[in-house]
């Protein structure tokens, strides 16, 4: 049994939101897949740094005051 990786579930995804459009012109692709991917990413990575802010950026490899932005932006809850 192949595994999928994360490249190919994103890939296929966006693969059948384009056949469910049937056509109809799209915009904010971008901003639409990064909120969709980013939000459970940092959910999954707090949860992995038992709600350790400065482990969960250094895992992402971003800083802790960039971090918390996007904990803010999603209104994720620690």
């Amino acid at each position: 049994m192949k595994e999928h990786t994360l490249e190919d579930c994103v890939r296929l995804t966006l693969e059948r939101y384009f056949k469910d459009l049937e056509g109809e012109k799209t915009t904010g692709i971008w901003d639409m897949v990064v909120s969709a991917i980013e939000k459970p990413m940092l959910e999954v990575v707090l949860e992995r740094a038992q709600g350790n802010q400065s482990r969960a950026a250094e895992m992402l490899g971003i800083n802790r005051n960039t971090l918390r932005k996007k904990l803010d932006i999603y209104q994720i809850q620690l």
